[in-house]
């Protein structure tokens, strides 16, 4: 198992740079005023495929052999990644084959296969997922990119926090804390290596939602711990059964601890993006900025990062929101 590295992160970023969006930073006055602090948000529904799980395909797809690259992908997902790694095997005419919950959202569903993904659906409460790709993975010889537990992948989310660090100081600014959405620790373990490298002095919070707290939990205890079966499934982007192997083992160290936000949280924090940042956002891409809104996280005086991590919502979970 090979941990990846700040070195890691900042090739990562030469990499991948021609093919994403370099997403802005943004404020809004009413968060300061509500939080108390600094904020600053890390936007990436603007991100191409509507989130930032296309900085971790790309850096993975893109560092295939030849001989891999026509063979195919394979990759689980309940969409984001499934849409990122369709997005970024497109681009090189590699073949993505895509194993995505039979209740994923339509959007993402609809976006993967538009991106010429072969979708094979799976039970999400019944199936085992990790087995199936690992399966088809074997059967047919395509690399198998997972969604968080993987060195390439997880270099490549961390081009989102070098990205905020960097605008952040051409502010004037320096990020005292960062808090990111977290499922499997993918993003916010790119991120820990960033920040190690690039801004030592900031604190990485995950945030999870409330039933989903296996990152938060495992890190009190020491090791990997699983959530219990069951919960909402509001927040379907973040519905990770336990940290990974290989995120838990990069996050343990460098974490400074994890927050839950509920659903009506969540929902509130969909809407003020709507209202106020004129960004739309998905719920599991909503939980690090309602933990702020929600006053989970204590932003007082401090300089606080947030990272809005997608946007590709069902229509009618986003119309529940608005109308909360």
């Amino acid at each position: 198992m090979r941990l990846p590295s700040f070195d890691d992160v900042a090739a990562a970023r030469g990499r991948i740079a021609p093919h994403i969006v370099r997403t802005p930073m943004l404020r809004h006055r009413l968060l300061d005023e509500r939080s108390g602090g600094v904020v600053l948000i890390k936007p990436e529904p603007l991100q191409r495929t509507g989130s930032f799980k296309l900085r971790g395909a790309t850096n993975a797809v893109r560092q295939l052999s030849e001989a891999e690259r026509r063979a195919g992908v394979v990759t689980h997902s309940s969409g984001n990644h499934g849409q990122a790694t369709a997005c970024a095997a497109a681009a090189l005419g590699v073949r993505a084959t895509v194993f995505m919950p039979a209740d994923a959202p339509r959007i993402k569903a609809e976006s993967t296969r538009a991106w010429g993904a072969d979708i094979r659906h799976y039970d999400r409460a019944a199936d085992d997922r990790e087995t199936m790709t690992r399966d088809y993975a074997a059967r047919t010889g395509a690399v198998l990119v997972p969604p968080f537990d993987h060195a390439h992948v997880i270099a490549g989310q961390g081009t989102l926090a070098l990205e905020l660090i960097d605008d952040a100081r051409e502010s004037g600014l320096t990020l005292d804390a960062l808090l990111v959405c977290t499922g499997g620790g993918g993003l916010i373990a790119g991120c820990a290596l960033a920040v190690e490298g690039a801004s030592p002095g900031t604190k990485l919070y995950a945030v999870e939602p409330a039933g989903w707290d296996d990152t938060a939990r495992s890190l009190v205890s020491g090791t990997r711990l699983a959530n219990a079966p069951g919960g909402s499934t509001l927040c379907d982007s973040l519905l990770s059964k336990m940290p990974g192997r290989i995120t838990f083992e990069v996050n343990r160290p460098r974490l400074a601890g994890g927050l839950t936000v509920t659903d009506e949280e969540v929902l509130a924090a969909i809407a003020f993006a709507f209202s106020h940042l004129k960004v739309v956002v998905e719920p599991g891409g909503a939980v690090a900025l309602a933990a702020l809104l929600a006053g989970r996280f204590d932003a007082r005086g401090l300089v606080v990062g947030a990272v809005i991590s997608g946007g590709n919502v069902d229509p009618a979970v986003f119309g529940r929101a608005l109308a909360a």
